[in-house]
């Protein structure tokens, strides 16, 4: 089963819920993975203690254009989907937008002057590394000013389907634009963390709904319970949707996260939460 952690924002606790969940399952003895495909800041691994076991350095296609060669005809343009290349013919004019470029190599193919020869750029790298003597943690770490994180995103869960795990977590990128689906798409399950406030809500909205339209069930986890107000929880109600747990604001837990540790293996309360979590989780499975 692949399960994806998710939120329509940053910071209501997704990376929180991916660590403390693998660790969890784990800890119930099933074979399980993580994986931080938040390639543009991963830190879900940081919490984990982890031998180095690879890298892989991750490219993208991106066309050559020879100005000498060119013909201005504009096919190039034409057939680009991502408006990645502007042609002004009456000035002799052509250059590639390389942030708004996908790699498709469609203008490669459109060019009968032999302008555009083949090239490629570095999207980022991808570490493995072996946790209780296990090759389990991935990550993706995009490289500082590429525009894209889509490609990287598809070698780190590639990476992980190189190895046979029962349960494997995905840590996804924050919010609900390509990242997000890129992640999500490959998931049997998601899990969406929010939190119980203004934004909380409208962002979880947001996540619903894409999830919706990719027919992909999910449940929600609300985080730091009793804080704000109870209009995520109405949200809820209202639409028959699956709340996982809650997990309460609590002095203790913020502080054992701050400092770098394992929530369920320092607070009681949070290790019954995470084993309920866990058994929800299975039960979709059998």
């Amino acid at each position: 089963m692949r399960v994806a952690i998710a939120s329509g924002k940053g910071g209501t606790g997704k990376t929180f819920v991916s660590v403390n969940l693998f660790r969890t399952f784990r800890q119930l003895g099933y074979h399980s993975s993580l994986v931080d495909c938040d390639t543009e800041t991963p830190n879900t691994l940081a919490f984990l203690s982890k031998i180095p076991a690879g890298e892989k350095t991750i490219m993208e296609y991106r066309p050559k254009i020879d100005a000498e060669k060119c013909l201005f005809c504009g096919r190039c343009a034409e057939y680009c989907e991502y408006n990645a290349i502007i042609v002004v013919p009456e000035s002799r004019y052509i250059r590639l937008l390389n942030d708004l470029c996908h790699g498709c190599a469609a203008c490669r193919v459109a060019c009968t002057s032999g302008a555009i020869t083949d090239s490629e750029t570095t999207v980022g790298q991808v570490y493995s590394f072996n946790y209780e003597k296990e090759l389990c943690l991935v990550e993706g770490r995009m490289r500082p000013g590429h525009a894209s994180s889509v490609p990287l995103i598809k070698a780190v869960t590639n990476t992980a389907f190189a190895q046979t795990f029962d349960y494997t977590f995905y840590d996804a990128p924050p919010g609900t634009s390509c990242p997000f689906i890129q992640t999500v798409v490959k998931a049997d399950y998601v899990i969406l963390v929010t939190e119980p406030t203004p934004f909380g809500l409208s962002d979880l909205r947001q996540a619903i709904e894409t999830l919706q339209t990719m027919d992909k069930p999910f449940g929600i986890i609300i985080n730091r319970a009793g804080l704000g107000d109870r209009e995520v929880y109405k949200y809820i109600e209202s639409n028959g949707f699956d709340l996982l747990i809650e997990i309460p604001f609590s002095e203790q837990i913020a502080r054992i996260y701050s400092e770098g540790g394992i929530v369920v293996d320092r607070h009681a309360e949070s290790k019954q939460l995470f084993t309920a979590l866990a058994n929800k989780l299975t039960a979709l499975w059998k």
